[in-house]
C-alpha cells in the first residue's frame, strides 16, 4: 500500500478505518465477529462494534449486505475460489485501504468425517445463530455453546477467515478468549487449509494463542505484527479548522515553537512538548498516554497517527482545511474562500481551544498547613494542602493493596510555594510578563518569557527555616538517600482536566543542596510552556495555581509504566485494563518518542492482547552520582509477561475499588518480584 488517501478534484481527502475508537480492535476484527465470546447471550448484553453495525444503516464508505444481495447458500463445505469467498463474506469499509471482508466458519468435530461449514456471514452474523437455525444444534443453550470456546472436548471450533488487505494475505482466527489447545489448533489448521483455495495463515488474538501456535508448530501472524501495518490510529477524536503546517525533522524545535493556535500540525516525529494548535497528525505512532496526546486531550483537539502524513497532506500545506478525526477514519476538506473569510479573528479562535462548558478550575487550597506531612498520614482529604497526587498516594498506601509496596515520602504543602512566590513578587512579575508585546499572540515570545521566569524562580533564595525543614525530613524519614522530587499541584486531576505530564519531576536527588534546587525546579514548572497552554485552554491561569511537592524515595526499577483501569480507546469496555511499559525507570513511558510496550487484559475473556512490544536497546537507571543514566539492555526481551500483566491488572482493580470504583490512571514499577505503586489519579476522559 503506497499511501492511505483517496483524493478528489475538490481537494477533499478521506480515510476510513474499520474499527471503533479502540484501534486495536481493527486487528481483532474478525475475532469480534466470531461471537466476541462464549455464546450469543453475552453479545445480547454487550454487542461488539461489528454487531452494532449490522443493526443500523451502513456507515458512509461501508459496503453492507442489502436486500438486493444475491441469494447465497446457508454454508459451503469448501471455498474453491475468491468468488465463493465473496459470496459468503461480510465486508466493512469497502473501497478504502482498510476494507475488511470476512467469513465465519465452524468445524464440526463430532461429524464423521469431520466437516467444515463456511457460513453465509451476512445472514447469520453469529455462529450460535447458524448452528441453531440450521439444525446442527437447534436446542443448544448458553452453557453448551460456551463449551465450544472453553474446553478441549468441544463439538465445534468457531472461527473467522478474513482477507487482510494491509499484508495481502488471508488469515483465520478465533475469539480472543478461546481456550485453544495445540491439538485443536492443528485440527483447525488442517481443516481450513484443506478446504480453502488460497494460502492462509493463523492470526493470533492473545498471548495464549501465540503460545499454542508455537507449541503446535503452526506458523502465525500476531495481532501486534498487524497493528504495525496500521496506516491510521485515532488517538483523540474531534474536529478542527486550521491551516496545515508540516513540520519536517530537519526543521527542529524552531518550527515547533513557531506553530500557532490555528495551525493543524503535521509532525514527522512525536515531540515531547507542543505549543497550542488546532489539531495534530503524526507520522509516528504513540500511546494513549504520550505527552502530545495528553496535551491534545487537555486542549480538546483532534489527534491521530497517519502513515506518511506529510506526503499525504503535502498538497494541503499552507492551506485552510477542515479536519475530522473519527473512530472510523479521518477526513480533510479544503475550505472554500468564503469559508475562510468567515473565520473569526485568530485571538478568538485561540481562546476557543479547550473552551468547553464546565471548564476546569484549580482546586481551592488550604494555606494554613505548613508542616511537612509524611506519606503515612496522607489521605484524599489532604489534597487541599498537598495536591491530589500526593494525597491519593497516601490513600493507596492506606488501602494495603496485596503484593504491592509504595515508596515512602513526605509532602511539602502549598503554603511553602505560596510564601516563596509572594516573597518574590510573583503576581507582579506575571502581570508584567503578560504585558510584553506579542506575549498573547506569539508562542515563541511566550515561551521565551516563560523560560526567563523559570530561570529566575530557581535562582531566588529559599528562607533558611524551610530549607532546613526539608533537609531534616529527608535525612530522618528517608535516610538521606536518593529521592524523586515530584509535582503535586491543585491544577491536576480535575473534572475534565487531567494535567498529566505537564509538570516537572526531578529524579534521584542525592544531596541537600540538590534537594533545595529540585523543589524550586518543580515550583518553576508551573510555568512550563505546555502547562501554561493547557491551563489557558482549560480556562484557568497561573495565578490560581499552587504547587505542592512530594519527595519520595527513589527506586531503581527493572520495568515501569502506567495502566488505566478501563479501555482508553472505548469507554464501553470497563472490563479491560490497558497497560503500557518500558524497561528501566518509567520517565520514557509518556514521552511518546519511542513506542512503549502495550497490552490489554480483559477480565471477561481472560485474554491478554498485545498492541505493541518494546524494541528499545537502552533503558534509564539510577546513576550512583545522582540523576539517571542510559544503559544497554537485552534487545527483544518481553517487558510484560502474562504473569506480570495479571498481577498488575489485579492491583489496578484493587486501587480502583479503594477510590470508590472510579477508573484510575496508575503509575507502577517493578523491583525484583515486587510491584511498586508510584501514583494513582482519576482517569479523565474529556468530552466535547
Amino acid at each position: 500500500m503506497k499511501n492511505n488517501k483517496n483524493a478528489c478534484a475538490s481537494g477533499e481527502l478521506r480515510y476510513r478505518n474499520n474499527s471503533a475508537a479502540r484501534w486495536m480492535a481493527a486487528l481483532a476484527s474478525a475475532a469480534m465477529a466470531v461471537a466476541a465470546g462464549p455464546a450469543g447471550a453475552q453479545l445480547a448484553r454487550k454487542p461488539s462494534y461489528y454487531q452494532q453495525q449490522n443493526n443500523k444503516a451502513a456507515p458512509e464508505g461501508a459496503a453492507m449486505p442489502s436486500r438486493a444481495r444475491p441469494a447465497a447458500p446457508a454454508s459451503l463445505p469448501m471455498l474453491r475460489s475468491r468468488g465463493d469467498f465473496d459470496t459468503l463474506a461480510r465486508v466493512y469499509d469497502a473501497g478504502t485501504p482498510m476494507q475488511l471482508a470476512h467469513v465465519l466458519f465452524a468445524v464440526d468435530r463430532q461429524a464423521r468425517p469431520v466437516r467444515t461449514y463456511y457460513i453465509d456471514t451476512p445472514r447469520y452474523q453469529l455462529h450460535v445463530r447458524f448452528v441453531r437455525d440450521t439444525g446442527l444444534a437447534p436446542r443448544a443453550g448458553k452453557r453448551e455453546i460456551d463449551r465450544n470456546y472453553l474446553v478441549p472436548d468441544r463439538r465445534f471450533l468457531f472461527g473467522t477467515l478474513s482477507w487482510q488487505q494491509n499484508i495481502g494475505s488471508f488469515t483465520y482466527e478465533f475469539w480472543e478468549g478461546d481456550r485453544l489447545t495445540p491439538a485443536l489448533l492443528r485440527q483447525a489448521d488442517a481443516q481450513v487449509k484443506a478446504s480453502f483455495f488460497a494460502p492462509v495463515k493463523f492470526k493470533t488474538n492473545s498471548t495464549l494463542h501465540e503460545r499454542v501456535a508455537t507449541e503446535a508448530g503452526i506458523d502465525f501472524v500476531s495481532q501486534e505484527a498487524l497493528i504495525r501495518e496500521q496506516p491510521y490510529m485515532p488517538m483523540n477524536l474531534g474536529t478542527a479548522t486550521g491551516r496545515v503546517r508540516i513540520v519536517d525533522e530537519a526543521s527542529g524545535a524552531n518550527a515547533l515553537n513557531a506553530l500557532l493556535p490555528d495551525d493543524i500540525a503535521v509532525l514527522r516525529q512525536v515531540p515531547i512538548s507542543l505549543p497550542p494548535v488546532a489539531g495534530v497528525l503524526t507520522e509516528r505512532p504513540s500511546t494513549a498516554l504520550s505527552h502530545v496526546n495528553l496535551l491534545a486531550k487537555g486542549w480538546g483537539i483532534p489527534n491521530a497517527y497517519v502513515r506518511d502524513a506529510a506526503a499525504v497532506l503535502r498538497e494541503h500545506a499552507g492551506q485552510w482545511v477542515a479536519l475530522k478525526v473519527a473512530a472510523s477514519g479521518y477526513h480533510v476538506r479544503r475550505l472554500a474562500p468564503e469559508e475562510i473569510a468567515a473565520l473569526p479573528p485568530r485571538n478568538v479562535r485561540a481562546a476557543a481551544i479547550g473552551a468547553v462548558p464546565g471548564s476546569a478550575r484549580a482546586a481551592r487550597p488550604d494555606l494554613n498547613e505548613t508542616r511537612l506531612l509524611p506519606l503515612a498520614s496522607l489521605r484524599a482529604r489532604h489534597s487541599a494542602q498537598c495536591g491530589s497526587k500526593a494525597a491519593n498516594l497516601g490513600a493507596v498506601l492506606a488501602a494495603r493493596i496485596p503484593s504491592t509496596t509504595v515508596p515512602d515520602g513526605f509532602c511539602i504543602p502549598f503554603a511553602h510555594y505560596d510564601r516563596f512566590m509572594r516573597t518574590n513578587g510573583l503576581a507582579e512579575r506575571i502581570a508584567r510578563m503578560r504585558q510584553q508585546p506579542g506575549f498573547a499572540g506569539d508562542p515563541q515570545i511566550r515561551q521565551k518569557a516563560l523560560a526567563q521566569l523559570r530561570d529566575q524562580i530557581v535562582q531566588w533564595p529559599v528562607d533558611a527555616a524551610s530549607a532546613a525543614a526539608w533537609r531534616a525530613a529527608w535525612q530522618t524519614q528517608l535516610g538521606g538517600g536518593g529521592v524523586f522530587v515530584r509535582s503535586s499541584s491543585n491544577s491536576e486531576d480535575l473534572p475534565g482536566f487531567s494535567g498529566a505530564g505537564l509538570y516537572t519531576t526531578v529524579p534521584n536527588v542525592k544531596t541537600g543542596d540538590a534537594l533545595e534546587l529540585a523543589v524550586k525546579r518543580v515550583w518553576a514548572s508551573v510555568f512550563n510552556p505546555e502547562a501554561w497552554e493547557a491551563r489557558s485552554a482549560a480556562g484557568f491561569g497561573a495565578e490560581s495555581v499552587l504547587m505542592g511537592v512530594f519527595v519520595q524515595t527513589a527506586i531503581d526499577s527493572a520495568n515501569a509504566g502506567v495502566m488505566i483501569t478501563r479501555d482508553p480507546f472505548d469507554a464501553g469496555h470497563p472490563h479491560v485494563t490497558y497497560i503500557s511499559a518500558k524497561r528501566g525507570i518509567g520517565i520514557r513511558v509518556v514521552e511518546g518518542q519511542r513506542v512503549a510496550e502495550q497490552v490489554m487484559y480483559s477480565s471477561w475473556s481472560k485474554a491478554i492482547q498485545v498492541l505493541s512490544r518494546s524494541a528499545e536497546e537502552t533503558a534509564l537507571q539510577l546513576d550512583k552520582d545522582g540523576g539517571v543514566k542510559e544503559v544497554p539492555v537485552e534487545a527483544g526481551r518481553t517487558v510484560l509477561t502474562d504473569e506480570l500483566v495479571l498481577r498488575l491488572a489485579n492491583a489496578g482493580a484493587a486501587v480502583k475499588r479503594a477510590f470508590g470504583g472510579v477508573d484510575q490512571d496508575i503509575e507502577w514499577a517493578t523491583v525484583g518480584d515486587r510491584i511498586v505503586l508510584l501514583q494513582a489519579r482519576p482517569y479523565v476522559e474529556r468530552r466535547r
